[in-house]
Order: structure tokens, then sequence, then C-alpha cells
């Protein structure tokens, strides 16, 4: 279903893609009607996406709709924040940004997002994980334990890791430079024994140029002080929780947006994978 509208200009156009039909139930307890007062358009098993990120790749940075917005779509989820100023995280309905500096700050509603994926998280699958000494190792363990390749997780690791590496990004200012000419400049953040929760998705292949494909996640420290980008890790003791989401909601940038002027056709693969490592 595709819908275009003008009554919110932060909504821009809605695409709806369900691989399974459902009633819309909103963000709200099991049992609400469709119409939910908390999300009108999705689900408790709709991943919410806004912009591509391929968008994000070409330096489309401006934000597209508020956080008050976002999180009447998900308690769980990640992005960046307008300007593409830091790395954002948020679960059991509490979302941080995480600055150049490192430091994790509440977001206020106000702010805007111009990429983010957000859901309802409800744990269908949960195990202990061993003693894991690497993002590879993670991605080896779950692959075997997941039941398809083809549908969206949300994936929660809450526990104590020997070792984390994350990273950040600096607010831009327009004209906006693509992502690789900013990440090529990261700062760095490591942290040894430290306590917190690994939030993010793990995206099917096909969707390559919408969404990350295969594991996209962001930490937070227990204290919610720092955190960033994951970009390697080892586990001391944790808990994996993930969540088997099969619906799809995009809302894209409005007609006002550089978005719109964007040639999407390229293949930007490449220029994903140096912008995430």
């Amino acid at each position: 279903m595709l819908m275009f509208g003008k009554e919110k200009r932060w909504l821009g156009s809605i695409v709806l893609l369900s691989l399974f039909l459902a009633v819309m139930s909103g963000c709200s307890p099991s049992g609400a009607g469709p119409g939910s007062a908390a999300s009108p358009r999705a689900g408790r098993e709709t991943l919410v996406q806004v912009s591509t990120i391929d968008a994000i790749i070409n330096g489309v940075y401006d934000g597209v709709i508020s956080l008050g917005a976002l999180k009447e779509y998900g308690d769980f989820g990640i992005g960046t924040l307008a300007g593409l100023d830091g790395e954002m995280i948020g679960f059991d309905g509490d979302f941080y940004q995480v600055r150049a500096d490192g430091i994790a700050y509440p977001v206020t509603d106000a702010m805007e997002t111009p990429f983010a994926a957000v859901t309802c998280f409800d744990c269908d699958y949960e195990v202990e994980l061993p003693q894991i000494s690497s993002y590879e190792e993670l991605e080896q363990f779950l692959d075997a334990a997941l039941p398809t390749d083809n549908i969206f997780y949300a994936i929660k690791i809450e526990g104590t890791f020997s070792y984390m590496k994350t990273r950040s990004v600096p607010r831009q200012e327009k004209p906006y430079p693509p992502l690789v000419e900013v990440t090529a400049y990261q700062p760095v953040f490591e942290f040894s024994d430290v306590a917190g929760t690994i939030a993010g998705f793990k995206s099917p292949a096909y969707v390559s140029g919408v969404n990350v494909p295969g594991y996209h996640l962001h930490f937070l420290t227990e204290d919610s002080s720092a955190g960033g980008h994951v970009l390697d890790f080892s586990v001391q003791e944790a808990v994996v929780s993930v969540d088997y989401t099969s619906e799809f909601l995009m809302i894209l940038p409005g007609e006002d947006s550089d978005f719109y002027q964007l040639d999407l056709t390229q293949d930007r693969q490449a220029e994903l994978e140096q912008a995430e490592k």
C-alpha cells in the first residue's frame, strides 16, 4: 500500500510492505484494536524505518520526523539525529544520542531524525551467550539460531563485555558531505569490562539500499553515559533477546527534501561497508 499526503509535513510518503497480512494494532498492549492512539499505522511486529540508508550514504541528513513522533511507532531502535549528529539508541522506551564526544545524552521529543528504525520490542527468542570474542562470532552464533534469513530481527544484548569498540560521527553542516567522508574521520571509543546494552537489527539481504543488510548494532553503557555504533566487542557474560519482526513500514522524506533529487539507482553497498566499519 502506498500513501501520499500533506496533512503532516514530517510524514512525507509512506510505503507499507507487509510480509504477512495482519491487523495493525499500534505499539500498545495486546488486544488494542486498529487505529490505536499510540500508533495508528504500525503493529507490534512492524519495523518502522525513516528514510533509506542510501539517502544517508548520499548525504541527506535533514530531519524527517521528530523523535516524539518516532517514539509513537516503537520503544526500541537505532538511528541518527538531524545533521548526522551522533548515533541514536533506544530501548525500554528511553532514547539516547551518543555525540562525537562519546557521551550519551537523553533525546528530546523536539529533536528530529533523518534515518532511524524502531519497533515495539517483544522477545521471541532468548539465550545466554557463550564467551564470544568478536562481532563476527556473534553473527555466526545468531545466524545458526535464527529460523530464516528472510525477515527482520530486533536484537537486544544485555550484560558485561570484556571489550567494546564503538564510534560516533560529528554533526555536519550544509552542503553535507557523503557518509564515507564523514566516517573517514570518525571518533572511536574503547571500553574494557563494561556493562551495558547492545540494541539493533538484523535485516535481510534483499533490503540493500533501503537498510543495512545483516547486523546493525549500537551500544549504551549501563549508566547511560556513553556508547555508540558497535564496531567490535567481546562478551564476558550476556543474554541476547530477539524479536522476530515480519512487517515493514517506511516513512520517506517529503517533497521539500533533497531526497527527491537523488539518483538512487546506483549500487552503494561498497560505500556502506566502508562507512559501517
